[in-house]
């Protein structure tokens, strides 16, 4: 049990996928200007991880068993696309607003390159199953809770002053650069927890 809770915990704060590996930073900075449309595609990303994770670890298997290995980016990126697609067709059905104000986000989740990383991640860490499952739901709540922090950031940021040669994308990327400094503080947390 505590290995599951440590790979959980390393997945969200110390690896987080956004702020340490600089993996889906598009959606990071491109959705995160509202905190609704920021929980949204974090859920969307969250479901694309765990079902991505679930159906390419088996694959990736018979890929090895087959000598087929050199095929394994290509094989995960259409399987990507076709849960991503899944995600859409939901969306756009039962969920219009959110549908709507995600925009083109969505498609790209597809080529999202945190969702990619986590399942090649996952085989090159050598996870078991159960422990990809783990990393995958831990890589997902960790890219919400840097998508829902950097929200608050950006909607504090609207109500500064900010000069006018930092306006826009430099602030944005100075923001980020201080968010991500701020998950330094949880270095050594899981390894002095169990220790």
């Amino acid at each position: 049990m505590k290995i599951f809770f440590s790979i959980l915990l390393t997945a969200i704060l110390t690896n987080n996928y956004i702020l340490s590996k600089f993996l889906g930073i598009c959606p990071f900075l491109g959705v995160s200007k509202k905190l609704n449309t920021a929980v949204g595609m974090s859920a969307a990303v969250i479901f694309v991880m765990l079902l991505s994770s679930a159906v390419t670890y088996p694959l990736n298997t018979f890929l090895d068993k087959h000598g087929l290995g050199y095929l394994q980016t290509i094989v995960f990126i259409l399987v990507i696309a076709a849960l991503v697609q899944l995600v859409e067709i939901v969306l756009k059905k039962y969920i219009p607003a959110l549908y709507a104000s995600l925009g083109i986000y969505l498609p790209l989740i597809t080529t999202n390159c945190a969702v990619l990383g986590v399942t090649i991640l996952n085989i090159d860490n050598g996870y078991s199953f159960s422990h990809a499952m783990i990393n995958s739901l831990g890589a997902g709540l960790g890219f919400m809770v840097a998508m829902v922090m950097f929200a608050g950031v950006r909607s504090r940021l609207e109500s500064c002053q900010v000069p006018k040669f930092l306006q826009g994308l430099p602030i944005t990327l100075v923001a980020a650069s201080l968010t991500s400094l701020s998950f330094l503080g949880f270095t050594g947390l899981v390894e002095n927890m169990f220790a």
